[in-house]
């Protein structure tokens, strides 16, 4: 009986060792098809059928593709914005100003139309930049082109720009100009827009001039040359007409308040503005 008892043990004890070998290779049998399943490398190949086409013409879908990936990255559109077309009122003559710009193209590469000026009862200055704006971030592009003033003696200028929008929704535009004559300036805009309501908003306004050497028959100095300081508070009747109502600050700095004291004016101008901004 002990014979038999211990016959039996021995079998099971071999029996329970196979079963245990066997699962064993097949847990490292399937740790190692897993493996293989999630290791592919390359992109993911393109889709090459389509559920819609079973119940649509194949060509029909086609072209449908073919529109959407137009209107998601290829599509080109236009856009004219008058940020500014104001009147300045005063102790003086009337000033009357505007700010405005075109452009046309698709998300990476425009060409951008710009145009600037003011005068009261003669054109004082005025310029317009033709420029090729191509995007180097989400928030930013990089500009290049030329700008030609318009005023008597207006000269002609390469131009190299930076604009986008920076933190805290704080637009920025700078730009570098160099004439023939070898003059050499920058321009340094800032602003922002506080919405006081989902209508009413505020916008503080600074702009910057400056010149690597003097320009007497322009006026200016070298330096930190003129300054300008706006607050303007307009009402959106629709995203694209919104008149305001503000303030407008000049003065000439440094060398170029010289020169505008030599000339018989006044470095400094503040007055209100009554004016509009509209886009189409």
């Amino acid at each position: 009986m002990k014979a038999a008892v211990a016959a039996l043990a021995t079998l099971a004890l071999a029996s329970a060792a196979d079963a245990q070998d066997m699962h064993a290779g097949h847990g490292a049998h399937a740790g190692h098809e897993a493996h293989e399943a999630a290791a592919p490398q390359g992109p993911a190949p393109a889709p090459t059928d389509f559920d819609a086409d079973r119940y649509f013409p194949k060509a029909e879908m086609d072209a449908a593709r073919a529109r959407l990936r137009h209107e998601h990255g290829r599509m080109s559109w236009s856009k004219v914005t008058v940020d500014r077309l104001e009147l300045r009122p005063g102790a003086g003559p009337d000033i009357y100003a505007w700010d405005g710009f075109a452009s046309y193209g698709g998300d990476i590469d425009r060409f951008v139309l710009k145009s600037r000026g003011e005068g009261d009862r003669k054109l004082q200055r005025a310029e317009v930049e033709a420029l090729w704006a191509h995007a180097i971030g989400p928030w930013f592009n990089l500009q290049m082109g030329g700008r030609q003033d318009l005023q008597h003696d207006g000269r002609t200028y390469g131009v190299v720009a930076v604009e986008g929008l920076a933190p805290y929704e704080l637009h920025l535009d700078a730009a570098l100009y160099l004439s023939p004559h070898g003059d050499l300036s920058a321009r340094f805009e800032a602003s922002h827009d506080y919405r006081v309501t989902q209508r009413l908003i505020l916008q503080p306004r600074a702009e910057a001039h400056l010149s690597a050497e003097n320009v007497p028959s322009q006026g200016v100095g070298a330096g930190l040359s003129h300054l300008e300081l706006g607050l303007r508070l307009r009402y959106a009747f629709t995203p694209d007409w919104a008149p305001y109502l503000g303030v407008e600050h000049e003065r000439a700095l440094g060398r170029t308040a010289r020169l505008a004291r030599a000339a018989g004016d006044d470095p400094r101008d503040t007055r209100l503005v009554i004016g509009l901004r509209a886009g189409f």
